[in-house]
């Protein structure tokens, strides 16, 4: 058992190495609304739905939020609550939903910034819900990353994603000034995870949503003016303190700028969406021994549409591209809109092609 228990963590290491791994990882994540269908389903099934189909690798996450002692519900209005989530913001949500919406922010002209100071990075109340999450992983035998949130979505959150978009296009140095600040506590917040998770031997997943199905929201140039040196400074104090890997995600077409991700010292993208035309067979090709690539496996088209014809030519197809390493397979995420069917015959051609060697022990 323990031997099995090890397996996860000794391919997650071989495939980032860019060796071939005994069988290729697997990593998903799983909406809510597929894991109820799938029990409807599997109703003699007890196991976490991770659990039952082996997912290799966990991300683990701190409370990263930039005021997290004035997180609290402040008043209800028949069913709207209203609530201070952290992130500088008051939002408006209900119950059972997902989606939310700002009704005031503490950010609201370029002069406010000089008044807010983020609450400190190393405050313990951060870091307890991170632990709980690490032992139950590693117990299984997962590949453990810690998580920070990323320069462009936490701005984003801080100022608004429109203010922010306008403020890059129309006020270069006080964006440049917000990203570097944002930046700045996302990486303490980092370097405090890995040291108290002990995740060096993995690393760090930054999640920075920065593009749509069609592009970046902002051009590479603005990336690159940006973007580029709050990057670089977040990724190699990282790596300087022990960080093995770090890998970014980001939905939609973050292609224009993977030039200048490699160049920040990323090491791997997630979960390089084929619907925004991003194809994992021909970019690890590309950017094998630059780059990594985690997902790639299309959750947008090919999984609902139950063609097993196409599932199978899709799925084997990223399979050999990933068996020199360079490679974890996954989608983007398991929704609603995939049936347990069609998901269990995408793990079954994983199971039957994607085993490289003899011998998992």
């Amino acid at each position: 058992m323990v031997g099995m228990e090890s397996i996860s963590q000794k391919i997650v290491e071989q495939a980032l190495s860019f060796k071939t791994p005994d069988r290729l990882p697997v990593f998903e994540s799983y909406w809510a609304e597929f894991v109820n269908i799938w029990r409807m389903a599997n109703p003699s099934v007890s196991a976490a739905i991770e659990d039952y189909y082996g997912i290799d690798l966990a991300i683990i996450v701190a409370k990263e939020e930039f005021f997290p002692l004035s997180m609290k519900e402040i008043k209800r209005d028949g069913e709207d609550v209203y609530k201070d989530d952290g992130w500088g913001r008051i939002i408006r949500t209900r119950p059972g939903t997902y989606f939310m919406e700002p009704v005031e922010r503490l950010l609201n002209k370029p002069s406010d910034l000089d008044k807010l100071h983020f609450d400190p990075p190393n405050l313990d109340c951060r870091y307890g819900v991170l632990l709980d999450q690490a032992e139950p992983h590693r117990a299984k035998g997962r590949a453990v990353f810690v998580k920070i949130g990323g320069p462009f979505i936490r701005t984003s959150f801080f100022r608004g994603e429109t203010e922010f978009l306008m403020d890059l296009a129309c006020d270069e140095a006080f964006a440049r000034e917000m990203v570097e600040r944002v930046g700045e506590h996302l990486l303490q917040v980092g370097l405090e995870s890995l040291k108290r998770a002990d995740a060096y031997d993995f690393g760090v997943w930054i999640y920075d949503d920065m593009a749509n199905i069609n592009s970046p929201m902002f051009s590479p140039q603005v990336f690159e003016r940006i973007f580029l040196p709050v990057y670089k400074h977040i990724v190699s104090t990282l790596k300087a303190a022990g960080a093995r890997w770090v890998i970014l995600h980001s939905d939609g077409n973050i292609g224009p700028v993977l030039d200048l991700l490699v160049e920040a010292g990323i090491d791997g993208i997630n979960p390089v969406e084929a619907a925004a035309g991003l194809d994992v067979v021909s970019l690890l090709k590309k950017y094998y021994g630059k780059l990594r690539f985690i997902g790639g496996v299309c959750n947008t088209h090919v999984l609902p549409g139950n063609d097993k014809a196409q599932i199978k030519r899709h799925v084997e197809a990223i399979i050999e591209a990933g068996r020199n390493g360079g490679l974890i397979i996954g989608t983007h995420s398991i929704g609603p809109d995939i049936t347990p069917q069609s998901y269990d015959y995408y793990r079954s051609i994983i199971s039957d092609k994607g085993t490289f060697k003899k011998s998992l022990i």
